[in-house]
């Protein structure tokens, strides 16, 4: 009999350690196809530009109203689904990223432009949250990797913004946004796939815990007690994502604008070196999560920032030739250490996954939404050049990261 509980408690903890990839693969599907709805916000600049003839600020605050939305609400909807996990988000968040699609494609106005724009960063806030924790489910022992898998789709619905403004918008205008509908319909199909999985891992794991309740206690007076280093870590981690957040911020929306006047580039031209900067950072990614499992998060961190710096200060001072290569693998040391982020945070934060999750992804578009604004602004005031020139030096503030503790496995 003991040894027919033994084989069963082995085969229990093999299906807990288990990466699930069909989900993983599903989720991140879904994080591609919502990440794309939102990169047609930041592709329709130039179009918004031209047919509503806004100023660099006020495109800042679009992009402002879009981060801002979401990264407010992820960790809201975070410690909301810590409590109280729910499946049914994922599609509501999905049909609300549809009415700002919508939105997009009619909107006569700067003012009903931003309202669209609402919608769209409200879907993509109750998505994240609930997508990671789908992720940290379906993950086993491979944390970062099924992260990187995840983050992958988000970063490749990204990359797709260049390519949308060059083969959509442009041709079509503003109501091309339209096509974003199709983006949510099909992520709904997928969720219709995942959200069944997603209900009964949930009740798998309330049961787990319930068994567990004596070695929760515990864990959770370990994590008190080292409640001052958990925050300073959390601290210097914010720092991080700042920097790194306010510079993709500059570049995915306003270089375009930089090399359209450097360069003398037409608006298609233009979105060749960010495609090039985020499809690169597309690999990057899954190559961080796979380093990170093996080196350390911490250290993959220290990798992304240290290496990104010097290519990201070169970038405004080369020729138009010397830019393709440069901004490609700054893309890809850059991005390589984003998702390693989220799950240091979340093992900082053990039971609090759509919390930490909210918190990092959150943050990192609360930051991307102030800096947007910020640049914007100074471009206004002082020309395009300078502000790329003053960007350059951000990536450099990551360093910071060298004060981080060791990594901490929940």
């Amino acid at each position: 009999m003991s040894s027919h509980a033994s084989e069963d408690q082995t085969k229990s903890n093999t299906l807990r350690t288990a990466t699930v990839y069909s989900m993983l693969v599903a989720i991140s599907s879904v994080h591609l196809l919502n990440d794309s709805m939102q990169s047609v916000v930041a592709a329709l600049f130039p179009i918004f530009e031209e047919s509503l003839k806004l100023s660099y600020a006020q495109v800042g605050w679009i992009a402002f109203t879009l981060n801002m939305t979401s990264s407010v609400m992820q960790p809201v909807v975070g410690l909301w689904s810590d409590k109280r996990p729910t499946p049914w988000m994922l599609p509501v968040g999905m049909l609300c990223s549809m009415a700002g699609m919508l939105g997009l494609a009619i909107a006569p106005s700067f003012f009903l432009l931003l309202l669209s724009v609402v919608f769209v960063g409200i879907g993509s806030a109750v998505f994240h949250p609930e997508g990671s924790r789908v992720v940290y489910l379906a993950a086993g022992n491979r944390r970062a990797f099924a992260q990187s898998i995840y983050q992958v789709g988000g970063n490749f619905g990204q990359a797709l913004a260049p390519l949308m403004t060059l083969f959509i918008f442009v041709p079509l205008g503003q109501r091309g946004a339209a096509w974003g509908m199709l983006l949510a319909a099909l992520a709904i199909a997928v969720l219709f796939k995942v959200v069944p999985w997603y209900s009964a891992k949930l009740t798998e794991s309330r049961e787990m815990l319930a068994k567990r309740k004596s070695a929760v206690k515990k864990v959770e007076s370990s994590i008190a007690a080292s409640g001052k280093i958990v925050a300073f870590a959390l601290s210097i981690l914010l720092v991080v994502v700042f920097a790194r957040s306010w510079y993709a911020a500059a570049i995915s929306s306003f270089y375009q604008f930089y090399a359209m006047d450097k360069f003398n580039l037409s608006i298609g031209s233009a979105q060749i070196p960010i495609f090039l900067f985020m499809a690169a950072g597309v690999a990057g990614t899954f190559l961080g999560g796979i380093l990170a499992d093996r080196i350390g998060r911490k250290k993959m961190m220290l990798i992304s920032i240290i290496g990104a710096t010097p290519f990201a200060i070169l970038l405004p001072l080369l020729s138009y030739a010397w830019v393709f290569p440069n901004i490609a693998v700054m893309g890809f040391i850059l991005q390589s250490g984003f998702s390693v982020s989220v799950v240091y945070a979340q093992e900082l934060l053990p039971g609090k996954v759509g919390m930490a999750s909210g918190l990092i992804t959150g943050l990192a578009f609360g930051m991307g939404a102030l800096g947007s604004v910020v640049l914007g602004n100074l471009a206004d005031a002082h020309g395009m050049e300078y502000v790329m020139k003053l960007a350059s030096v951000l990536p450099a503030i990551g360093i910071l990261a060298v004060f981080l503790p060791k990594d901490r496995r929940a």
